[in-house]
Formats: C-alpha cells, sequence, structure tokens
C-alpha cells in the first residue's frame, strides 16, 4: 500500500551551480555540433574549479567545433553572469582535451547492413509522471525549480543586480490523502555581492519573489524558512566549490521522487540512452497520466549496447492506475518504437536543443516550436488510450 500522508523534500540548483555550469558547457558543446552535423556523436565532460575550466571526452564531428570550443565555454560563463575574482569568462583557463571517438564502441552503435543503431550502452532508464501539478510532475522539485529560475530572471533583467549566480532551493512538503498539502520548509542559499548583507536582510528581499512562484494557499503558516544559514555566502561557483558534469541527476529529474537509473543526460548524443531513452520513458508515462488511466506513473526501459531494441519495459501505477500495469506496458511499445533511432526521430533529438536543458529541470517544462523539450507534449495520449 502507498503511503498516503507523509512530508517528502526535494532540491533544485541554479544555472550558476558548479555542476550546472559544467553541465550547460556540456550541453552548449553538443548543441554546437549538432547544429553542424545533425549526426554528430557526442559525449562530452566539463570540470569547473577556480579560474579554469577543463573539458574532455569522445566525439565524432567537425574538426571546427572542436577547435571552438573554447569559445562556447566562454560564451556560457559570460551568459549565466560571472565576472568575480577567481572566475571571470574573459580570463579563465579553458583546456580542451576532445578526441575521437572509440572505433570499438562505434562498432556497436553505428547501422551496418541489416543491423539497425544499437544502443550507446547498457543502461536502464526510468520516466515518472504524477497529477500534482499541471506540469505533471512531483511538487517539490517543479517549484524549487520555478524559485531559482525566477530568482536568476529577476538578477539578469529584474535589476536585482545585488544577486549572485549561484544558488540552491529546496522545499518540504506536507502530502494529505496522496496530495500536496502545504509547504513546511523553505531552504534558499543564493550568492551575494554585496558582503554587507545579513542572512535576515536576504531573506527580506527574496521572500517576495520565492512566494509570487508557490500557489495561494500552499505556504504553511509555521512554514520554517532557512535563507543562507550558514551567513554570507559571497564566494560562489566554482570558485567557491568545484563542479562536475553529470553530478545534478537527481535534480535533473524528479527530485527523488521516483527512481533513477544513475545515467546523466548532459553533453551525450541522443545515441546514448541515458539520455534518449530517459526522456522517451517521461514521454510516456507522462502520456499515460494524461490519458487518465493513472494519476502517477513510473515507466521503465532497459537496454544493451549495440542492441537495438529495449531488453524490457516496465510499469508502475503505485496503486493509482484504472487498468493492468502490463496492459499499459503493452500499448507503450505498441504506439512507439522504443529502439534509439525510433526515439530520436520521434522527439526530434537530431537538434541543437539541449544547452536549454542543462540548468532547472529536463522535466516539466513546455514544448518548444523549435523542438526542444519534445518529450514533454501529450499527443501519444489518445493513442496510448486506443492501444490499452
Amino acid at each position: 500500500m502507498a503511503r498516503n500522508n507523509y512530508l517528502f523534500t526535494s532540491e533544485s540548483v541554479s544555472e550558476g551551480h558548479p555542476d550546472k555550469v559544467c553541465d550547460r558547457i556540456s550541453d552548449a558543446v553538443l548543441d554546437a555540433f549538432l547544429t553542424a552535423d545533425p549526426y554528430s556523436r557526442v559525449a562530452c565532460e566539463t570540470f569547473a574549479t577556480t579560474d579554469r575550466v577543463i573539458i574532455g571526452g569522445e566525439v565524432r564531428g567537425p574538426q571546427s567545433v572542436i577547435d571552438s570550443v573554447e569559445e562556447i565555454a566562454r560564451g556560457v560563463v559570460r551568459d549565466i553572469g560571472y565576472e568575480q575574482d577567481g572566475f571571470h569568462w574573459k580570463t579563465m583557463k579553458v583546456q580542451n582535451y576532445l578526441h575521437a571517438q572509440s572505433a570499438d564502441i562505434a562498432q556497436g552503435v553505428d547501422a551496418a547492413g541489416a543491423k539497425d543503431e544499437g544502443a550507446g550502452d547498457q543502461g536502464i532508464m526510468f520516466g515518472y509522471a504524477t497529477d500534482e501539478t499541471d506540469a505533471l510532475m512531483p511538487a517539490p522539485i517543479h517549484y524549487s525549480h520555478a524559485i531559482l529560475k525566477k530568482l536568476a530572471e529577476v538578477r539578469k533583467w529584474g535589476g536585482e543586480t545585488w544577486l549572485g549566480p549561484d544558488a540552491k532551493a529546496q522545499l518540504t512538503l506536507r502530502y494529505e490523502n496522496g496530495m500536496p498539502a502545504a509547504i513546511t520548509s523553505i531552504v534558499l542559499s543564493t550568492q551575494h555581492l554585496d558582503p554587507d548583507l545579513s542572512s535576515a536582510e536576504v531573506r527580506e528581499r527574496v521572500e517576495p519573489i520565492i512566494r509570487g512562484e508557490i500557489p495561494d494557499g500552499w505556504i504553511a503558516e509555521d512554514c520554517v524558512w532557512h535563507v543562507n544559514p550558514t551567513g554570507k555566502f559571497v564566494i560562489g561557483g566554482p570558485d567557491g566549490d568545484a563542479g562536475l558534469t553529470g553530478r545534478k541527476i537527481i535534480v535533473d529529474t524528479y527530485g527523488g521522487a521516483a527512481p533513477h537509473g544513475g545515467g546523466a543526460f548532459s553533453g551525450k548524443d541522443p545515441t546514448k540512452v541515458d539520455r534518449s531513452a530517459a526522456y522517451a520513458a517521461r514521454y510516456l508515462a507522462k502520456n499515460v497520466v494524461a490519458a487518465g488511466l493513472a494519476k502517477k506513473c513510473v515507466i521503465q526501459l532497459s537496454y544493451a549496447i549495440g542492441v537495438s531494441q529495449p531488453l524490457s519495459i516496465y510499469a508502475n501505477t503505485l496503486d493509482t492506475g484504472e487498468v493492468a500495469e502490463e496492459a499499459i506496458e503493452k500499448a507503450v511499445n505498441a504506439v512507439m518504437d522504443l529502439s534509439p533511432r525510433g526515439i530520436r526521430e520521434k522527439l526530434q533529438l537530431n537538434k541543437p536543443i539541449y544547452e536549454r536543458t542543462a540548468a532547472y529541470g529536463h522535466f516539466g517544462r513546455a514544448p518548444e516550436a523549435d523542438g526542444g523539450f519534445s518529450w514533454e507534449a501529450t499527443d501519444l495520449a489518445d493513442a496510448i488510450k486506443a492501444a490499452v
């Protein structure tokens, strides 16, 4: 039996968090390759520390993109807003160690003769959806993202120039009868460029912004607030703590409300099922819930390197389903080709749409006209319902 009454917490981090700086650089490099050649192969990793960015990994694509990596990295850091002693887009040292994709991996992934494209690696991927928000996302992670995204907007364009790029938010929600009832604690740590600001003064400035991103009546009267609980937060970003691509996989997905297969997303082209199959699993789970077949749905897909079709498809509606889970498993397999090629073509994943995913979550966003966040569409709901 699923629990109906409990507390649950999720966190998000801003675009200026050291790990997110690295995720975005890796995805910006990926977008540059896909712009030059939609069939590029990219597995790009980034490490950042005091005044230094190191980029490495394996690629198959135009040399001109490899040669432009330093410019790409500086552009990302400039857009995020780092112009501080210890990490400045203009003065940081950038080292580029990208190299050619392994021939051993390529032979398993590439199509040849009667062989379709295989998965870029073995692994398990999960997708999740819940009807507790309009975006069909868990509320704690959804609103944690919203708070930080709004703080970035007012920092860049709303006149709140005292804010720095680095920040983390965390929400605890009380659930009653399985649905969000109230926010019982709010944690925000945000970099501030005025060293004289106290935690109380930071809270006074950010509390109206936070309240503006939360639905009316959701913040409990006795909600506990922790704003910059350690005190001063002036040194932020990679100068304050090193960053690495792929270290925020729970922030990127469902805030811990659903299983995770362990694979990171950023810097990987869509032949890597760590990314593309996780997007497909979210797409299917969201459409199951949108079809009214369940209030919550987990979809698991599994793959073997070099093999095109998934080894298994698993559905779990967490005691909220209107139909048998076996029927959902058969239906989602019937309505979508879940090979790497099928996923890529259905969701238009060979487009340069990835840099925008690197902060504020890969899920719960609105589909965009150029194909961005295509996995958030609910256009498959009728087909799944009919197949069931």
